[in-house]
This record gives structure tokens, sequence and C-alpha cells, in this order.
């Protein structure tokens, strides 16, 4: 079929519409055709090198994505329900955390290198603004943490409210916060000084309140002043607080009961030992089952569920065989040293042999199971055979310890709430390397809760990210909850075949929320200008499959 482009003009002659055909346009090319209809119709036509100009192009999806789900939680109206200079600028730095964490020096200068600063209408902000917006937002914490409180911990069937707690800490940089202490350093950082936060989660993860304590506090120092926030600030008559086995001591345990207060905790190896020692526990309880229940004296008042897990005690029988070979080569070393004829420490004192024995003798933690001899000039060790086989018997067997009936919650049920507690380990790894809650630069002490908090509910909004998006991330968007709590969960077929491909059922790479966060970023907010005209409009790039669908997921429009 031919098609014929005829240029015509119409006219009227004599009340009559009378057309005049002018040229045959059908031998040039379609665009310029193109091009020639558009003139006729009023449209100016420009030249791309000369009067097209991208003036400005600001990166803008991921700032989408996110303030969008940040609203969608109503967490502006959370922090204020007024709209003020400072909640924009604490919303600001909450978004920052998750789409390029840094310094709030950096963030002054990052707002208006993306779509952030006039999605907040921001305009120049400076240093001095954001830690009085801290300061502002600190004053809050507590009516913001009453709110998320209510939200996420209503309480099961029995109206028990399962509240999961555990402490981390963050180094610093400076020597003048009155926080800022010598302590256990969790992040493997030896000779800074640091600050410890406590995290209470409900039981799926989600943040609900942050508490900063001195560097040197130990776990279980937190354990009264938590439980005290969880009753009387947020207000819950039922609480079954859950916590890790070096939280809860003998006497908390006994507070906890007095208070009224239910809990679900582990024993340390040390406790089940004198369980065993006790005959309250008998180890042929596990030749065929891998749980049981047991009460004892010892823990009045308590179930005990006790578990056995042969991959957990392979893995550590594995390890133990392992450290003590490699310190049985360093004890070798040091003998070697004693008695060969050309030893540094032939015929040395046994002060001299002892030194230089105590130096390598806990390199790998294991020295409880040596025995060393040592006089001058003579160096033996040996292993201490009986005391190995007894803490290899104790392999893979942990004991979940809970003050709640059977009737309220099985033993089953007991040991996946304790396990729960992975989900605020969990947090603890996302706020430390994705929101990067360290290395901590403030000096006073309100900022340091400010700061600490602000990375909190960067988390909470991370959380949902994660919840929305687990099609397009690495996270198993179908998890199995194996019959037998006491086995380790696996990963669904699919996460497997996610895993080992690194590409989605849908056939996109899969991400990490930090890369698609970035992925995101590509989108970006053009500012155009045609000619020479002082007017310039905007337009969006236009969004690739992956970011039209995670958009979707997200259920965030995007707006020129």
């Amino acid at each position: 079929m031919y098609t014929s482009h005829l240029l015509r003009r119409s006219y009227r002659e004599d009340g009559k519409v009378r057309h005049e055909n002018l040229g045959n346009l059908s031998h040039l090319p379609t665009e310029i055709i193109d091009v020639i209809r558009a003139m006729l119709a009023g449209r100016r036509l420009v030249d791309l090198d000369e009067d097209f100009e991208i003036t400005r192009s600001l990166p803008h999806g991921h700032v989408a994505a996110v303030l969008g789900v940040l609203r969608d939680l109503d967490l502006e109206r959370l922090i204020s329900r007024d709209r003020c200079r400072e909640r924009d600028l604490v919303v600001a730095m909450i978004v920052q955390r998750l789409i390029g964490p840094g310094s709030k020096l950096s963030a002054t200068r990052r707002f208006s290198q993306t779509t952030l600063g006039d999605e907040l209408s921001l305009g120049d902000v400076g240093e001095a603004e954001l830690l009085a917006a801290m300061d502002w937002l600190v004053e809050r914490q507590p009516r913001i943490e009453r709110t998320l409180a209510r939200r996420h911990l209503p309480g099961d069937g029995d109206g028990n409210a399962f509240v999961l707690y555990d402490l981390s800490s963050s180094y610093m940089e400076g020597r003048c916060c009155p926080l800022a202490t010598l302590g256990y350093s969790r992040d493997g950082v030896k000779g800074k000084l640091q600050v410890n936060y406590g995290l209470i989660c409900s039981p799926d993860g989600r943040p609900v309140a942050v508490c900063v304590h001195e560097g040197k506090v130990t776990d279980q120092q937190t354990v009264p002043d938590t439980v005290t926030a969880v009753c009387e600030r947020f207000g819950i008559e039922n609480v079954v607080f859950v916590g890790d086995r070096g939280m809860i001591t003998q006497a908390h345990a006994a507070s906890l009961k007095e208070q009224g207060v239910d809990f679900i905790s582990a024993l340390k190896s040390v406790q089940i030992r004198s369980l065993v020692n006790s005959g309250d526990l008998q180890l042929s309880l596990f030749d065929e089952v891998n749980l049981a229940e047991i009460t004892s004296p010892l823990f009045a008042g308590e179930r005990l569920v006790v578990c056995r897990n042969p991959a957990v005690a392979a893995e550590r029988a594995r390890k133990r065989t392992a450290l003590l070979a490699a310190t049985e080569v360093e004890l070798a070393k040091v003998k070697a040293s004693v008695e060969g004829l050309r030893g540094r420490l032939r015929a040395a004192d046994a002060g001299k042999i002892g030194e230089r024995a105590g130096k390598i003798i806990n390199k790998y933690k294991v020295a409880k199971h040596f025995t060393l001899t040592i006089t001058d000039g003579a160096f033996a060790y040996e292993r201490k055979t009986d005391q190995i086989n007894q803490e290899a018997a104790l392999d893979g067997l942990y004991a979940i310890r809970t003050t709640l009936p059977a009737e309220t919650l099985g033993g089953p049920a007991a040991v996946r709430a304790y396990k729960q507690l992975k989900m605020a380990e969990r947090a603890f790894g996302t706020m430390k390397d994705t929101i990067e809650i360290r290395p901590i630069h403030h000096h006073l002490e309100t900022r340091v809760r400010a700061h600490v908090f602000l990375c909190m509910l960067a988390y909470y909004v991370s959380f949902e990210l994660q919840t929305r998006l687990p099609e397009l991330l690495f996270t198993d968007d179908t998890p199995l909850a194996p019959a037998d709590p006491v086995k380790p969960a696996t990963r669904s077929a699919s996460a497997h075949k996610k895993a080992g491909s690194a590409t989605t059922t849908d056939g996109y790479p899969a991400h990490t929320l930090t890369d698609l966060l970035a992925d995101l970023g590509t989108l970006c907010r053009n500012t155009v200008r045609i000619g020479h005209a002082e007017h310039t409009f905007t337009r969006l790039t236009t969004p690739t499959p992956l970011q039209a669908d995670a958009l979707q997921l997200l259920d965030v429009k995007l707006h020129e």
C-alpha cells in the first residue's frame, strides 16, 4: 500500500470550502514530514545543540522512595503534628541516613545534591540548624516512643506484650561526652571511648524505643530501667521481656517475678552444667528427642525448655578441636625453644619461660583446657582431657528459661520467641553498617542521644522498605518456618535460587537495599530551558522497568 503526503491549503470561495494542492511531500523522509506538520501547527522547533539546555539534574528516585514510605508510616506527623522548620530538618536527616549517610556537616551539602532539599523546601541549611533540630527532637523522643509502642506492642490473645531487648555499643571520637567511657567493645575497636544503647523491638523486629547508656555499663545493668520504661512509660501491663542469656541474672529474675513481669531468656553454660551436676538434667533425654521440658529447684517458678541441636554440636566440636590443635602448635614452639640446642629459652629460668608461654597460651581462648608445667630449664604441657570431655558433652545444648505457664506459651513457642532476638541483632547490624551510627562525633550528651534516636528512626523506615521489597532483594520472600523449632531455619527453594543466580524471579539482578536505593537514585529530575528564555520546566528521567516495579511495590507515585 502506497501512502501519499500532500501539502494543501484550504480556502473559502463563493461560500464554499475549496482545497489547493501546494506540493507532494511523499518523497521526503518521515521525520521531515513530521517537522513540517509541527511547524504548521504553530509549534516552535529548536536546535538541540544550541537551543535545548538541561540546566540541572538532581537524583530523585531514592528520595521519592524513602520519603514516600516515611510519610506512609505517618512518621512526619508522629514527629510533630504541625509542620515546622525543625520537623523538616529532622525528616531530612532521617532520609539522608538511608540514601547517603555522613556527618551533619556533610548533610548540609548533600541536601542540595538530590531533590531532598526541594521536596522539603529546606533552602540553605547550616550545621547549627541541624544540631538545634536534634535538640528539638530529643525532647519529643518519649512521646514518639510511646506512640510506636502503642502501634507495635499491642499484645497477644492473652494480653501479653512480647518485647525484644538487646544491647550494643558504638565508639566515639573525642573525649568530651560524659557518656563516653571505656567498656566492652562490641565493635571490636580497642582503646576507644564508647557508648552503649539498648534497643526495644516488637516481636517482628520493628524498633520501638532506644536508650543510651554509659560505655562501661554492662548488659544486665540496663534491664531494670528498660523494664520500667516498658511497664510504666508505655503503659503496658502484661509484659513478656525477651532478653539474651547475659541480660537476666538470678537477681534480675527474682526482681522481675516480684514485679509480676514474665520473661524469656536462656541459661549460661555454667548454669546448664549445674543442672547436669544436680541430676535435674539427664543428658540421656536427648538420645531420642531434641527438646525436653524440665523443672529444677535451682530455678524455682520457672519452666526450662532444654534443646539439643546436632548441627551446632558438630560445629562446636570441630571448632574446639581446631583451636586446641592451633594452641598446641604455639606451645610446641615454646617447648622447642626451651629444649633445642639453639633455643632462645635454653637453660632459662622458670619466670622467663612462663612469661613467653603466657603470651600465647590464651591466643585462641582455650587456655582453660591446658595444664602447663614450668620449671627452670624445662617446659611441658598437656590437655585437660576430662574437662574437655565434660564441655563436649554439652555441645549443641541450650536451655530456654521462662516464667510463662505452658498453657500460655508451649515449649516450642518459647524457643521460637527467644530465637526472635536475631531481629534485634539484625537491627544493630543495619544501624552500624548501612545507616552508619558509628563513629559518633558529638560531644554533648543530648546530641549523642539524639543521634542514636535518629538512627533508630532511620532503621524504622529501612525495616518497612525491606518488608515491601523482598521480591527485588536477596531477602527470602517466602521464608519457611520449620516445624521443629530446634532445627536451624532453612531458606526456601526460591531464595536459594535467587542467591545462587543473583537474579530475581522476574529476571532483575537481585539487590541489597542499599544498592536498590542507589539504582533508584539514577532516576533524576531534570530542569530544562528552551532557547534563551528565562522560563524553565522539569522533566523526570523515564524509569527503568526495575525502578518502576520498585516504586509500585512501595506504592510511591512520582511527580515532576
